[in-house]
């Protein structure tokens, strides 16, 4: 009996420590399996970090392309700020594949002389205007003619007409390519030297600075004055040495450029809402990558679109403020007989035959 009972014992005593290492064996798998768990999501972490920093460092691009941009206004003015922006936002894009190189003041030489060589295929852009397009599409020349448009609205309307877009695909087959005319840099009014001007009789024989573009020739002569043409940076001591009596300007060149030092009155006419393009060898722009393309086209529309209701919804406000400051007396739109420059406009379209040009894309918006 007795060794019976001590048999069970030893059994009973066999098992638990057949149960106790199989307990033990389970712990130590189950630890072991854990941790190979999260040594296996320890390692995918890894390779999702690492995948995702691979993407973060891009290649830089094979071949490079600049394109060099040139203006006539000063650093000073609100149109570098935005181009220096554009061209921030193109390398930014592309990864430094384009390059945008802004230089400001005509350092690249005279606008007329500038738009020849973009002809030619140089990899040259130039801030330039629909007078001077007008050369080689005459059309086009209309945009900027007296009392054109009115607002920015209108001009972004102007992109979608048939008769601008076949002005365009003229202007591409002559080698001229339109980046962007989303550009609108204010009004032009009148800055003279020693006299007001409130209608067409005040100008009458007063030799006022134009660009030498046929549009604005006309358009300053069917205003009363005499247009005398003359380089953008020619204007501040054209009028300093009398040899012109005044020039339009939009309010922010004309407080950039100090022609509050030469200049007495500046009369807000308003005359005509001047619309830039922004142009390069049509040649030089398809030889692009179509992604740069893009990539040029869309930044500059942002930044025209941008800059121009900044210039219209209160920088040009603020300029003739500072003007105004400066000792300049300013004129309000409001005393002007606008209706008579309205009326003494229209000669400029008749003289130039673009009459109907002008009447075609009225009825086109509308207006």
């Amino acid at each position: 009996m007795k060794r019976s009972f001590l048999l069970i014992i030893a059994l009973i005593l066999s098992i638990s420590l057949v149960l106790s290492f199989t307990v033990i064996g389970c712990k130590e798998e189950a630890a072991e399996e854990e941790e190979a768990a999260e040594e296996e999501e320890a390692a995918e972490e890894e390779e999702v970090a690492a995948g995702e920093e691979e993407e973060e460092v891009e290649e830089e691009p094979a071949e490079h392309y600049v394109l060099k941009f040139n203006h006539v206004l000063t650093d000073k003015d609100p149109y570098h700020a935005a181009f220096m922006k554009w061209a921030s936002a193109v390398t930014e894009r592309t990864n430094g594949g384009l390059t945008v190189e802004v230089y400001s003041s005509a350092q690249l030489g005279v606008e007329e002389d500038i738009i020849e060589q973009i002809k030619a295929g140089a990899n040259i852009g130039q801030n330039t205007d629909s007078a001077r397009l007008g050369n080689y599409v005459p059309g086009i020349a209309v945009i900027n003619g007296p009392y054109f448009v009115d607002t920015f609205e209108e001009v972004q309307t102007l992109a979608t007409l048939d008769t601008v877009k076949d002005w365009l695909t003229e202007l591409e087959a002559q080698g001229l390519k339109v980046i962007s005319f989303m550009w609108a840099q204010g009004f032009r009014s009148f800055a003279t030297k020693d006299f007001p001007v409130y209608s067409p009789a005040d100008l009458n024989g007063k030799l006022i600075r134009s660009p030498n573009a046929p549009i604005w020739l006309e358009s300053i002569r069917a205003l009363g004055a005499e247009p005398v043409a003359l380089a953008y940076g020619e204007v501040f001591t054209g009028i300093q040495t009398g040899v012109v009596d005044g020039c339009g300007n939009v309010p922010p060149a004309t407080y950039s450029t100090k022609l509050y030092e030469v200049c007495d009155y500046y009369s807000l006419t308003r005359h005509i809402l001047l619309v830039n393009f922004e142009i390069c060898s049509a040649e030089w722009f398809n030889s692009l990558p179509v992604e740069y393309q893009q990539a040029l086209t869309e930044e500059c529309d942002k930044a025209g679109i941008e800059v121009s209701n900044e210039i219209l919804g209160g920088l040009s406000d603020e300029a003739i403020t500072n003007l105004e400051a400066e000792g300049m007396t300013i004129i309000p739109y409001e005393e002007i007989d606008i209706d008579a420059f309205k009326e003494a406009g229209d000669a400029a379209y008749e003289v130039l035959g673009i009459k109907d040009v002008k009447d075609a894309i009225f009825a086109e918006m509308g207006k």
